[in-house]
């Protein structure tokens, strides 16, 4: 959940001028950046942008984020999304400052950090553009996305432990799940983290790419992703994500009636089509 700052930063590289403007109409961002990606400008890109502070996940920046989020995923011109921070820094934590004096009943009567689940509510698939620093809060919005690239100098952990406080935006869970029992409590009780390499050997990263190229290797991503049916796209999402939640049985069956449901859309009907007629096929998202 939280990792502490203690590092400097000179700043982030840019996006395109386009960067700048906000995305979402009437709406002012302050802690990211918002655009449109790929040849066709199907790919949502959010550039999280607290240089000084490496990223750390304040609320307003958690807040803007979903609101980026679910303005893409309620966009029909866009397929997927990709998440990045910096060269230095995807997300170096949580921010400590701003949860430093907080009690006990505060966290509780404000249900402290529910709203950062919203991330993986999204039903497009979201891909996280790792560099640098993914430590606590920022590890676990990598795991909130649905596909992790990182960066050759990426470095991934939840250092909780050394704050005297535990995970609590999914990181307990999210990362037993992907790495195992054992890595789990090695990265949970000691603090330690583990690089590119390692976080690709455990399973938490799917791909490595120099950094200068990571954050277009994901906007690749997005764009093949992007020319499949949007409405298939987000059943297969549901039925992956539902391996980790349900037991063999119930995902079997979840993925069975999903399978069955593609057959009463017309995409699923043109997919078919073009396939046997050898073209290209024309998705329409029905």
């Amino acid at each position: 959940m939280w990792g502490a700052c203690r590092w400097a930063v000179r700043g982030l590289r840019p996006l395109s001028t386009a960067a700048r403007r906000t995305y979402a109409a009437g709406s002012q961002y302050q802690y990211i950046l918002v655009e449109k990606r790929g040849e066709r400008q199907n790919v949502g890109m959010i550039q999280l942008n607290r240089p000084k502070a490496l990223n750390a996940l304040c609320d307003g920046l958690m807040m803007e984020l979903i609101q980026a989020c679910e303005s893409f995923d309620e966009d029909p011109g866009i397929g997927a999304i990709v998440i990045t921070g910096s060269d230095k820094a995807f997300a170096a934590g949580a921010d400590i400052k701003e949860m430093q004096s907080k009690s006990f009943q505060d966290c509780v009567n404000s249900n402290f950090l529910s709203n950062w689940g919203k991330v993986s509510e999204v039903k497009k698939p979201i891909i996280a553009a790792v560099n640098g620093f993914a430590l606590g809060g920022g590890c676990e919005l990598a795991m909130m996305c649905d596909i992790i690239y990182a960066g050759e100098k990426a470095q991934f952990g939840q250092p909780e432990i050394l704050l005297a406080t535990i995970p609590g935006g999914g990181g307990t869970q999210r990362l037993t799940k992907t790495v195992g029992k054992s890595l789990a409590m090695e990265m949970i009780l000691t603090g330690e983290r583990i690089s590119a390499q390692e976080a690709k050997q455990a399973g938490l990263v799917s791909k490595i790419y120099p950094v200068e190229k990571l954050v277009e290797e994901a906007i690749q991503c997005g764009e093949k992703i992007a020319k499949n049916s949007g409405l298939i796209v987000s059943m297969a999402k549901e039925a992956v994500n539902g391996a980790l939640e349900l037991s063999l049985a119930e995902g079997n069956r979840l993925e069975k009636k999903l399978f069955h449901s593609t057959f009463a859309t017309e995409d699923r009907k043109e997919g078919m089509s073009a396939f046997v007629a050898k073209r290209d096929a024309n998705f329409k998202n029905q």
